[in-house]
């Protein structure tokens, strides 16, 4: 769908759901409006409400946040347009869908970037992290923070995938990004970009091999169901991101950004606490179902997807910001990925 048509589509979202567009009345002023496609209870919603109430305490009730979650005002790319020229306050995106706005949101996608979380929560609440979100002000939209999103794996219907082989053959869903595309393909599988609720279904069906995600996306859709083979290659760490419009951005006091910046890193811990325990007991009811967990050796596959990083890395600064995150913590090893 073009620009223009799904626009106006999600526009007809936000009047349906009778909040308009922005305006400059007072009520409209004082309280921001938050779309996530993910449902109430998920743990960056849960975030935002935090964010939420820790705004309104602090501006002693003269901002706050009204969240629309569970896709109420359309699909994640649809609200993050709708946000870009102002129809939108706030929504919580996947970094995938910004890779098409600013060239830096590709990097903290990239296959095997991360070592373990604590080496993403550290690149991304430091100078890279500040870098990519700065990256956005250019194109309408003001980057608050990064929310976790897990590691992402593979799982199948009935095939473990122990190495980059294993893959040959297999249909794979992935969310609509060029990056997982070719991540796939690079790997050997087949590459299938899906809408997140068609997933079950195309695995119950066999339209799809399988798919790959984190513990509690897996568990929560119960994927599990028609894919019960859980390889833990934790291939992406891509974080979730909170943006604002710029536009609504421009509108507000010096002492208002600064509230709202401090406000959206303050609700991080919060989210990141609520997502340990929430993949803690997604975990555990994995394995309480008998799925078949496997861990790969994956150093073949971080070999595999060294065309992937020379793809998408096309210019020295974003090179530069790679590497600035890889080494992060350590010594760099030559032919580290």
């Amino acid at each position: 769908m073009p620009f223009l048509d799904r626009r106006a589509a999600t526009a007809g979202l936000v009047a349906g759901a009778g909040l308009g567009f922005i305006g400059c009345s007072a009520a409209n002023e004082r309280v921001l409006r938050s779309a996530d496609a993910h449902p109430a209870d998920y743990p960056t919603v849960l975030a935002v409400d935090e964010m939420g109430r820790l705004l309104e305490e602090r501006s002693e009730g003269r901002l706050s946040i009204k969240t629309y979650a569970g896709g109420q005002l359309g699909a994640e790319k649809d609200a993050l347009e709708i946000t870009i020229f102002g129809g939108l306050d706030l929504t919580r995106v996947s970094i995938a869908p910004l890779s098409a706005i600013a060239a830096e949101a590709v990097v903290p996608a990239l296959p095997f970037l991360f070592r373990n979380t604590a080496h993403m929560r550290a690149a991304l609440d430091g100078a890279p992290g500040e870098t990519i979100l700065a990256a956005l002000e250019p194109h309408g939209l003001i980057g608050l923070c990064f929310y976790d999103a897990g590691a992402r794996s593979f799982y199948t219907r009935d095939r473990a995938i122990m190495a980059p082989e294993d893959l040959k053959g297999l249909k794979i869903r992935v969310m609509n990004s060029d990056m997982f595309v070719s991540m796939v393909e690079t790997l050997g599988g087949d590459a299938a970009p899906m809408p997140y609720g068609e997933v079950y279904q195309g695995l119950m069906q066999g339209v799809v091999d399988g798919a790959e995600n984190n513990w509690p996306s897996y568990e929560s859709s119960r994927h599990f169901e028609a894919a019960p083979v859980y390889s833990l290659t934790r291939h992406v760490m891509a974080p979730e991101v909170l943006v604002m419009s710029a536009k609504r951005w421009r509108r507000l006091s010096e002492e208002d950004r600064a509230l709202i910046r401090q406000c959206a890193k303050d609700s991080v811990p919060f989210m990141r606490a609520v997502w340990d325990e929430r993949s803690r007991k997604a975990e555990e009811h994995l394995r309480a179902a008998n799925v078949e967990i496997v861990t790969p050796d994956t150093q073949a596959f971080v070999e595999k997807v060294k065309p992937v990083w020379d793809r998408y890395l096309t210019t020295p600064a974003l090179h530069r910001l790679a590497d600035d995150i890889r080494t992060l913590g350590q010594t760099k090893e030559a032919g580290d990925v």
